[in-house]
């Protein structure tokens, strides 16, 4: 015998029910099929509640329609749903008046009869998808506490509605309580949108102008109960009439409230706040480095910060069995509402999973998938992530949530920067143990070297909109300087350069510890109405930047840097200096050479809410054929036998005789440069040198 889903159950109850209803409207005052007239009002109001009841219940079975951030593809499914419902709605009236107005050889009645059977059961139907597509928009980055408070709203409505198909002798003053209680339940749960947050302000009008047709519809379906309730023809129970109005109203008044959430954009408040925590989550693993923490605190930070932030239901961080420390056990696995029983079952399924060559597992659906079998409470998606260097395996990251669908693409990319993060901890922490043991200065400073080099971007940044050339040497086996580029939508680039004061393992940290804030801060924000707007300015991120290094920054250190943000397609930049050094600029259009001068204070010399005050945004329109140069004071400070200093007024004139080379070509010819002028001394200080030349063609955009 074939196996049916309930679902498929539900539908052939509801199929039934409505047969039952139709039949039972039909012999009101005829005898149908045989069977006596007037079949008993109880019969009717019976097959009515099996309908409604069946139609929710299958809907409420079905997966959660929001995928992802689609609120509006989601509303626009609703509002054509909504229209075609409308629109069949409207068919049939015009068939049932055409038959009351004898243009149709059928008997008015009957045709009234079959036409009120046929709305009601579309009613239901758009009643039953609005609530639910209503559910999953409420519940969008809802906590369990918000989600059991709409299955509770969900059960009282109903009990509520279905208690209308009975005749109750309750109390005015009692059913007026009720409706209003439910009411004020409705919109408090209505208030607690976050998707509004999310659209732009385009998304946001679309999305107040499908839910305005949404609201036209159940208008429209409003007005018809009404007036099939007066219609003498149709003979329905006053019972069955009270719960389709009463439920008619419910559905328009619950629209209007969601709309009023939309136009007035409550909730952003809620996600601004989620969006600070991640970031503060961010800069806490982005100082684990320097603070010099075991491995068993880096995995207890990384758990942590990921269970709260994404909000995972159960999660279990699978640590290696050799610890990471040379000395000292390994670092007990984290576990987050699983039971022993639960870890007993998980090990060989990850394993398993392991095995067959998977290293990272996202699955959105396991309830058909069966991915996991044998826990304790039924799971809907699982987030597996591991922690792996090119050289060592830390373990993974296991994530757990009840509900389908319930990792999206925001919630991996955090994830992602979360287990990059915790990597370079561990990876620092293993070099740093190793200097430790060996308690030998050069190893130490090999280590530091060794991990400043991984700092160092390994690739430069292609465009066809510039050249970039690099140059970095340091003045001892580990110096300060460091520099980072990170391409950004929309042909931007992040470029950032600084000096660490002081040098050896210290700056290597420092430089570790600047470079995790760089890439924390740079994270899309998804709560910026514009593409231009999703990442912080420079004067935003030196500030950003200035408040996360007072927490790990000794009061004696400091660090100088230069920010710059370049906009191919706009054909101009903006940056700003905290206490680096001047940016040395080429003119094509008025072909000559000059220094930026602004403003800036060094990051970590002032630790409060003023720093701002002491950092300003420049803006630059470039023009085609323009170069920048950008460096550290090793440059300009580099001393001669007599002990002169380079200068910076030399290395405008070096710029002012190669422009016209390629980027390559001009880094080289300056750098040779000071090398001729210090010819036979040691490096004074680390020098690094950057070079952007915006070229001569530039693409269309």
């Amino acid at each position: 015998m074939p196996k049916f889903r309930s679902s498929v159950w539900l539908i052939v109850v509801a199929a039934l029910c409505w047969l039952l209803l139709l039949l039972g409207t039909l012999s009101q005052g005829h005898t149908l099929l045989g069977l006596p007239p007037d079949w008993p009002r109880w019969l009717l109001l019976l097959a009515q509640g099996g309908f409604a009841a069946s139609v929710f219940l299958y809907t409420r079975l079905q997966p959660d329609p929001l995928s992802g951030h689609g609120f509006l593809a989601l509303l626009l499914r609703l509002f054509w749903r909504g229209l075609i419902l409308t629109a069949l709605l409207v068919g049939v009236q015009a068939f049932v008046r055409l038959a009351a107005d004898k243009a149709l050889p059928l008997r008015g009645d009957i045709t009234a009869s079959v036409g009120y059977t046929i709305s009601l059961a579309l009613f239901i139907i758009l009643l039953a998808r609005t609530l639910y597509i209503w559910r999953s928009l409420v519940n969008f980055r809802g906590s369990p506490r918000l989600q059991r408070e709409w299955t509770a709203f969900e059960v009282i409505l109903g009990v509520a509605l279905l208690f209308q198909l009975f005749e109750w002798h309750t109390p005015d003053y009692i059913r007026v309580a009720v409706i209003t209680g439910l009411g004020l339940f409705g919109v408090y749960l209505s208030g607690h949108q976050r998707w509004v947050a999310y659209l732009s302000q385009g998304q946001k009008l679309q999305a107040i102008m499908l839910q305005l047709g949404v609201l036209g519809f159940l208008t429209l379906f409003l007005l018809y109960l009404r007036n099939a309730q007066a219609d003498p023809a149709l003979l329905t129970p006053p019972t069955q009439q009270a719960f389709l109005i009463l439920a008619s109203f419910f559905a328009v008044f619950y629209a209007v409230a969601g709309l009023l959430v939309t136009l007035f954009n409550l909730p952003i408040a809620d996600v601004y706040e989620q969006r600070r925590a991640e970031i503060l989550s961010l800069q806490q693993l982005s100082q684990i480095i320097q603070r010099g923490q075991t491995a068993a605190e880096i995995y207890q930070a990384l758990f942590t910060s990921a269970v709260q932030t994404i909000r995972a239901d159960a999660a279990w961080l699978d640590t290696p069995a050799q610890p990471i420390e040379t000395t000292g056990p390994a670092p007990a696995a984290p576990t987050h509402e699983l039971l022993p029983a639960d870890l007993v079952a998980l090990r060989p399924q990850l394993a398993a999973l392991l095995a067959a060559g998977q290293t990272e597992i996202i699955d959105n659906d396991l309830l058909r998938s069966q991915r996991l079998v044998g826990l304790s409470q039924q799971y809907g998606s699982i987030a597996i992530l591991p922690l792996r260097s090119s050289t060592h395996d830390y373990g993974h990251l296991l994530l757990l949530k009840k509900n389908q669908a319930g990792f999206e693409p925001e919630d991996l990319s955090i994830l992602h920067t979360f287990t990059t993060q915790t990597v370079l901890s561990l990876e620092n922490l293993q070099l740093a143990q190793e200097a430790r043991i060996s308690q030998r200065a050069q190893d130490e400073l090999r280590i530091a070297a060794l991990v400043q080099e991984r700092l160092i971007p390994k690739h430069l940044p292609t465009d066809n909109w510039f050249e970039i050339s690099t140059y970095a040497q340091a003045a001892k086996e580990v110096g300060g300087d460091f520099y980072d580029f990170l391409h950004l939508p929309g042909q931007r680039l992040a470029v950032l350069i600084g000096d660490v004061s002081g040098k050896g393992v210290t700056a290597a940290f420092h430089t570790a510890q600047m470079k995790g804030i760089f890439h924390a801060l740079m994270q899309p924000n998804p709560l910026a109405k514009k593409d231009r707007e999703r990442y912080p300015d420079p004067h935003r991120f030196m500030v950003l930047a200035n408040e996360a290094l007072t927490h790990c920054l000794e009061r004696s250190s400091f660090i100088t840097a230069s920010f710059y943000l370049i906009d191919y397609e706009a054909g101009g930049f903006s940056f700003a200096r905290a206490g680096h050094c001047h940016t040395l600029y080429y003119h094509s259009i008025k072909e000559e050479v000059s220094y930026f001068r602004s403003e800036g204070l060094g990051l970590g010399i002032l630790r409060d809410a003023s720093y701002g005050r002491h950092v300003k945004n420049q803006f630059w329109d470039y023009n085609p054929g323009d170069v920048m140069v950008i460096y550290t004071d090793g440059i300009p400070e580099a001393r001669n036998a007599d002990g002169d200093e380079y200068g910076e007024e030399r290395l405008a004139q070096m710029l002012g005789q190669c422009f016209y080379q390629s980027a390559e070509e001009i880094n080289q010819y300056i750098r040779e440069d000071v090398q001729e002028f210090s010819k036979g001394l040691p490096l004074h200080d680390d020098q690094t040198l950057l070079v952007i030349k915006f070229k001569s063609a530039q693409p269309q955009p």
